[in-house]
């Protein structure tokens, strides 16, 4: 579809990329990867012809139509006053097809993303709502090549699912900018790495992440091993010029030539195997003994006279690994507040270990005075941190951190979003916690960066609550989850893999009921209203029965005999169940009474 030849970019006087050179194919489903900085926005712009390279060029197929979406797109606009049925036909406006084929574009992708009311206004949409908008009205101007940038900002996890579905059933090509690695591996064919540390500035393998990631391995270690070998030759030939070689003959000649030419080969490899230095993230913990660091037994909290969970019980240990789900605005940063003392419950009981230390990485990065110095905010007093009972100068400190030392007096607010997380978490490592609450931690940050946090957070000795997007790393981490309904509901699960098989079970009937909520439906026979009746019954039966059975599962004494907790695991399932299937049948009867 199209050729990049010897592309290059700069910002300011910092290279993007240089000389880069690869092709796109039909029928290709393409994650574009690499660490910040490298350009894989800018590269996007170019591909899609809004920004011209400072060298190379783009050779496209004649005809091909390209359609693209920026991190930030105007359909997100939250002033934006049309509703979303207009916004879809203003996005095919300029399409060379009739009136009706737009509208029945318009139509039929509303209903399959999820928007069952076309006379919403765009401005009363969450940001995860504006982006999948702004996602199909790129979609459905049926483009051969589809450039998306960051996706699946702004979506939360079942935002993500959805994407991950509608992007499976696209017939033409996309390439996509992404740091979400469950992403990367359920919707794509073929990973393109953007990065100094490979010759050409990229590296393409044909496959999944999976397979990815595996020659990647493999070609890195065969450029270590390669400087390795080089650097022997070097030492050789080293102590050969030493020796007072001189260019009397033509081979000696020749060899001071291949000396000089191995040195400048030893010091691009050097370099490009320098670029995959990472910061190194290790939380302390306080090592504390105590079996118990928090406890709430029967927690409630409303916001804006609307629940958001009650009867929550929780208890925490050191080593626990507490992963929250739930859309966007169902309690979890709520949670999180009550957990480290900054909000109270409305009901409940909250217990902590006396001289609790817990620490919280904010989202928001409220903690941080963007006027500040990257010095300061790296070491508030003097010029040196204390880490593990080590003394630690700030510019070492920064450097850790991947922030060169003539940056120490810029101020915060020149800092990328991926930059002010890594101060938050140097800041967070120099406190040791018994409980680390962090609350979407990977926002902006590199997969490089992702893989190092993954390792340090399994390796925490203390209690930790994870909130974040990233699934891969969620599932990694986490040895149980609670989700939240937002409605005053929450259900703990053992694994990801749960949790998606229940929200695509019940998402399938709420789409369903969606479809068939306009159909006339017949009035219910004389059993189906006695049957409504003792419904209601029945489910605050079957609500009790699994709260039985959950904290069934919770007792200590049973917390080393897997053969017994994976029987009451089975049988918290099948309350859970019994529970989906009453509260079906009541949804159902009650919608036709």
């Amino acid at each position: 579809m199209l050729c990049v030849q010897g592309l290059s970019k700069s910002f300011s006087k910092r290279p993007l990329f240089e000389g880069l050179s690869f092709g796109l194919f039909e029928g290709e489903k393409t994650g574009l990867i690499g660490p910040n900085g490298t350009g894989k926005s800018s590269l996007l712009r170019i591909l899609a012809g809004l920004d011209a390279p400072d060298e190379g060029e783009v050779v496209a197929r004649k005809g091909l139509r390209v359609a693209y979406l920026a991190q930030q797109d105007r359909t997100e606009d939250a002033a934006n006053d049309r509703t979303v049925r207009e916004e879809l036909l203003h996005a095919l406006a300029t399409e060379e097809i009739p009136g009706y084929e737009r509208e029945a574009r318009a139509d039929s992708g509303l209903v399959e993303a999820g928007f069952f009311d076309p006379a919403q206004p765009v401005s009363k949409l969450s940001g995860g709502w504006r982006k999948r908008l702004a996602i199909l009205a790129q979609v459905l101007r049926a483009p051969d090549l589809l450039l998306l940038d960051e996706p699946t900002n702004h979506l939360d996890l079942e935002g993500v699912l959805w994407l991950e579905d509608f992007l499976r059933s696209l017939r033409f090509s996309y390439l996509v900018v992404t740091h979400d690695r469950r992403f990367l591996a359920s919707s794509t064919n073929r990973v393109i790495e953007l990065s100094g540390r490979y010759e050409g500035g990229c590296f393409s393998i044909d496959g999944d992440y999976a397979v990815f990631l595996e020659k990647r391995e493999q070609h890195l270690a065969h450029q270590n091993a390669k400087e390795a070998a080089v650097r022997n030759t070097v030492r050789r030939e080293i102590e050969w010029l030493r020796r007072g070689a001189k260019a009397r003959s033509t081979k000696q000649n020749a060899r001071i030539e291949r000396a000089g030419e191995l040195i400048s080969e030893l010091g691009e490899l050097e370099y490009r195997n320098d670029q995959d230095r990472r910061s190194a993230i290790d939380f302390s913990g306080s090592e504390r003994k105590t079996r118990r660091l928090v406890q709430l037994k029967g927690v409630a909290k409303s916001l804006g006279g609307r629940a958001l969970f009650s009867g929550l019980d929780l208890e925490l240990a050191p080593g626990d690994k507490l992963g929250l789900l739930g859309a966007n605005g169902s309690g979890k940063s709520t949670l999180l507040k009550i957990l480290n003392g900054s909000l109270e419950q409305d009901f409940g009981s909250l217990r902590r270990a006396d001289q609790l230390r817990v620490e919280t990485f904010d989202q928001h990065r409220e903690q941080l005075d963007l006027e500040w110095p990257l010095r300061r905010a790296l070491c508030e007093n003097g010029d040196t941190v204390y880490y593990r009972d080590a003394k630690i100068h700030v510019a070492g400190w920064a450097t850790r951190f991947l922030f060169d030392k003539s940056r120490l007096d810029e101020p915060l607010k020149l800092l990328s979003g991926g930059e002010q997380s890594r101060v938050l978490i140097a800041r967070l490592m120099l406190r040791p916690a018994d409980v680390l609450l962090l609350d979407e931690p990977t926002n902006d940050l590199d997969i490089a960066s992702l893989e190092v946090l993954e390792s340090s957070l399994m390796e925490f000795p203390g209690a930790l609550v994870l909130v974040t997007h990233d699934r891969f790393l969620l599932d990694r981490v986490s040895d149980r989850l609670l989700a939240l309904d937002g409605a005053g509901g929450h259900d703990f699960f053992a694994d990801l893999s749960q949790w998606e098989d229940r929200e695509a079970a019940r998402s399938a009937a709420k789409r369903s009921r969606k479809r068939e909520g306009a159909k006339p439906s017949s009035a219910l026979s004389y059993a189906e209203r006695k049957e409504l009746g003792k419904v209601e019954g029945c489910i605050a039966k079957a609500e009790t029965a699994l709260a039985a059975a959950r904290e069934a599962l919770m007792d200590p004494a049973f917390a080393t005999d897997a053969g017994e907790l994976q029987a009451r695991q089975r049988a918290v399932d099948a309350a859970q169940a019994e529970l989906d299937a009453l509260l079906a049948r009541w949804e159902e009867l009650e919608s036709r009474s």
